[in-house]
């Protein structure tokens, strides 16, 4: 029983929407930010990048408050506008290689979060959480909605397609060359509709945001206790989402790169691997494993199929049939030394969307000694692991779509 509401979204008018998306910060380069930053006083990077107006680097609370104040000034110029009534956005995008994701953005339940009604399939680091958590309590708002899945509805994506016969909203093409759409849904009976059909959905699932997700439920927390008038219906008790059916999500490895072999030499190594796994040597000829428990692995020049000798492995849970699982149980830990995959400096990772040549230079070049790569997961294995209450290894999925960030704003 999926709690899904409309909200009262704070967007950039139709003029300066294509000015004000950016995507999350960290994903630019310094030089791509800083030429944003120089030369679109409209994108939304001016307000999480508050300290560049000073040429100064700013941190912690003070960066918080001026994130605030940035924010505040887009809404007094008018660059910001508020919805009077809640809505429903139906947002569409259609990427560069014509793929089409459709999707609503609402406010889901904390409530939902903290009794698994939304489940999580990845873990999340509680510093992390408590800094996001802060930030949210400073500035008031987020701009980022966690991305969820929910099974294929057949009335769900009739409402959809309906209203998408009507003028977009707004319209926008990225430098990436991906258009986004979105539709406002202001209509009474179709809003009623369209909670309806998800109140009788069981469980929906965080697809990518479990740090932006677990984060405005502890807020949700902290700002419940300190309110005694209290009711369930004030803005922190729920969580900027995007629902796209699990049709619709596009789910991609992350391979791995580790920058030594703990020591062995490669003859070593490879007769470690022996144990759990058949090994062929297909020389300079890329291999790409479209099995489960077959990986491709380059070291030294040359590529190899490891598939898993499955009469050693041992599979008791959903978790241990994962392909990232296996990697790290059988190679990663036991043989490379590596304990914690989310801080130890000698590995690193790369979406799969990114081709065999980007594993193999980064290992020609000398900095990582060998590179892994592995078949993406698929929905029903991230559901199972979700159902069963574990948790995958960071970095397990690399999902699609991608939202731009500041194209609807949820403010607490």
């Amino acid at each position: 029983m999926a709690r899904i509401y409309p909200f009262k979204a704070v967007r950039p008018t139709r003029d300066k929407v294509s000015l004000v998306a950016a995507r999350p910060y960290q994903s630019y380069s310094k030089e791509q930010l800083e030429s944003r930053l120089r030369d679109n006083p409209f994108s939304f990077l001016q307000i999480v990048n508050p300290g560049y107006r000073y040429d100064k680097e700013i941190s912690g609370e003070s960066r918080y408050n001026l994130v605030r104040n940035r924010y505040l000034e887009f809404k007094e110029d008018g660059i910001f506008t508020q919805d009077e009534k809640p809505c429903y956005y139906i947002y569409k995008i259609v990427d560069r290689e014509q793929q089409e994701f459709n999707g609503i953005v609402a406010a889901v339940s904390n409530l939902d979060y903290e009794t698994d009604v939304v489940r999580k399939h990845e873990d999340t680091i509680e510093y992390r959480e408590e800094i996001f958590k802060e930030y949210l309590k400073t500035v008031g708002f987020n701009a980022e909605p966690v991305l969820l899945t929910y099974p294929d509805n057949p009335a769900i994506k009739s409402i959809i397609n309906k209203i998408q016969k009507e003028r977009a909203e707004f319209e926008f093409t990225t430098t990436y060359r991906d258009t986004h759409y979105l539709w406002k849904v202001e209509n009474e009976k179709t809003i009623e509709s369209l909670k309806k059909e998800f109140n009788e959905i069981p469980t929906i699932y965080i697809a990518d945001g479990h740090h932006r997700s677990t984060s405005s439920y502890l807020l949700y927390k902290d700002l419940k206790e300190a309110n005694p008038e209290h009711i369930g219906n004030e803005p922190y008790n729920f969580f900027m989402s995007y629902l796209i059916p699990e049709s619709d999500l596009q789910i991609h490895a992350f391979n791995r790169l580790v920058k030594d072999l703990n020591g062995l030499s490669k003859e070593d190594f490879l007769i470690q691997l022996d144990t759990n796994y058949r090994i062929e040597n297909r020389g300079k000829t890329p291999y790409q494993p479209i099995k489960k428990h077959h990986f491709s692995m380059y070291l030294d020049g040359d590529f190899y199929s490891l598939h898993l000798r499955k009469t050693i492995y041992n599979m008791e849970t959903s978790l241990d049939g994962l392909d990232s699982q296996i990697l790290y149980k059988t190679i990663l830990n036991p043989i490379l030394g590596i304990e914690d995959l989310r801080n130890d400096q000698r590995i690193s990772y790369i979406n799969g969307k990114k081709d065999l040549v980007n594993i193999k230079s980064s290992v020609d070049s000398g900095e990582f000694k060998v590179g892994f790569v592995m078949i993406p997961v698929c929905v029903e294995e991230m559901k199972q692991i979700a159902d069963d209450g574990l948790i995958m290894p960071p970095k397990s999925t690399y999902i699609e779509p991608k939202l731009r960030n500041g194209v609807t704003i949820y403010e607490y």
